[in-house]
Parts: structure tokens; sequence; C-alpha cells
């Protein structure tokens, strides 16, 4: 055996050992992360302190809407108002169904969640998206299954549950590595996500935030769900032939 192959094949142990640190330590970070709600209340007792300290020191800032805009004050400025005192403490508890009921994307949303729940359960997109990759040609698999990968965020997390393993399945049956089915499905779901030939769930949801934020410019301004379909439109083919 020669220098070389001698002083690669005792690299490949260090390398090696120092990839699985990194994972290990990416690992470890992850698992320090709270469960969502731990996060959403902590976020929530972080905003009344914040806004207590802020009242505490009668903090305030110019309201950028134009005169006459709804909401505006008179003199025409924003001021904090403290939720660490009794009044704060009433604001939070009556606010409580009409912040919920008030929220603007709600009703589209839960619509939209009914009509996908509906196709899920039934099995329509489990189907369609089984018969678009089983169907397609040895060579177009790969973009087939990072394609079907994008499309699949209408249903949520579906493409996490069915296509992954299924494009893993597809890849072992050509003949190919199945690691390199799964790693195509799992870059068309991930890395395509919310890039779509057809409107999701979350395009009512961030155009409902987006409104109240123009309309503090504009008050007639209205951002529909559609506003970034052309974006979306030439992202997935972009994504999928890229991806592929």
């Amino acid at each position: 055996m020669s220098t070389e192959n001698l002083a690669s094949y005792s690299q490949e142990p260090e390398k090696s050992g120092l990839f699985n640190r990194f994972l290990a330590g990416v690992e470890w970070l992850g698992n320090l992360l709270p469960h969502p709600i731990t996060l959403f209340a902590g976020f929530c007792l972080a905003v009344i302190a914040i806004s207590g300290i802020a009242g505490f020191f009668e903090l305030s800032v110019a309201d950028p809407r134009p005169i006459g805009a709804p909401g505006r004050e008179v003199d025409g400025i924003i001021e904090v108002v403290s939720l660490v005192n009794a009044e704060g403490l009433q604001r939070i508890v009556g606010g409580l169904v009409t912040n919920f009921t008030g929220f603007a994307p709600l009703g589209t949303v839960l619509v939209a969640l009914l009509g996908v729940a509906v196709a899920e359960r039934s099995g329509l997109l489990s189907t369609a998206m089984r018969a678009l990759v089983m169907d397609a040609s040895p060579r177009m698999v790969t973009v087939t299954v990072v394609f079907a990968g994008i499309i699949s965020n209408t249903a949520s997390e579906l493409g996490y549950v069915v296509l992954i393993p299924l494009a893993a399945m597809i890849f072992h049956s050509l003949g190919r590595h199945p690691l390199a089915g799964l790693a195509a499905a799992f870059a068309g779901v991930s890395g395509g996500y919310s890039a779509n030939l057809l409107l999701g769930t979350i395009d009512p949801l961030l155009a409902g935030i987006t409104t109240p934020a123009a309309q503090m410019i504009d008050p007639t301004y209205v951002v529909g769900p559609e506003a970034n379909y052309y974006f979306m439109f030439v992202s997935t083919f972009l994504i999928a032939i890229l991806g592929a």
C-alpha cells in the first residue's frame, strides 16, 4: 500500500468522526428547543413584560397611517398599552374571543382546511400523488418526484408521510439507491414549500396578515390570496428543474 493510500485511509476515520460530531451537535441544539406550546406561552409572557417596561417609560411612536384612517388617534401618536396592571389584565381577558374571531384569514383558512381534510381522508390526494409518481418514466422519475413534493404542500404534511417513503421504494425498484429518492422527495417537499400550481391554505393566511399591515399606509388596499401566484407558478417548475 502506498504512502498516499495510507494517509487517506488514516484521515477517513477522523473526517467521519468530525462529521458525526457535527451531526450530534446539530441534534443536541435541536433538542434544546422547547415544545411549540411552550414557545407560544413564553412569547406571550415576553410581550406582557415588554409592554410593562415600555409603558413604564411612556414610549410612543408616530402613527404612519394617513389622517382620517380608521383607528388613528387625533394627535397621530401610538402609545404603548401596559398589560401588567389591572387594566391590561382586563384587556387580555376581554379581548380573548374578539382576537380569535377578528383574525382576518380565519374563516377562509377554516373552509380551506375542511376541503383539504375531506380530500385527504377520502384518499383523493394520496391516490393522485401515487399515480403521478408511479406512472412516471424512469428518465423523468427524479423530476416527477421533486415536482410532486412541491405540489404536495396543498395538503399540508402529506408529502412527508406519503411521498418520501414512496420515492425511496420507486428508486429501489429502478435499481437506484433509495436514499437518492428519499433526498429528491425531501428536497421537493421542504425546499418547494409554498410554491405550487394551486392556492394552498397558507395563501389566505398570509393575505389576511398582510392586508392590515398594508392598510396602515393605504386604508383601501386589499391583498388577495392570489397575490403571489405568478411567483408560485414559476417557482414550481424552476425548483423542480433545479432539484432534479
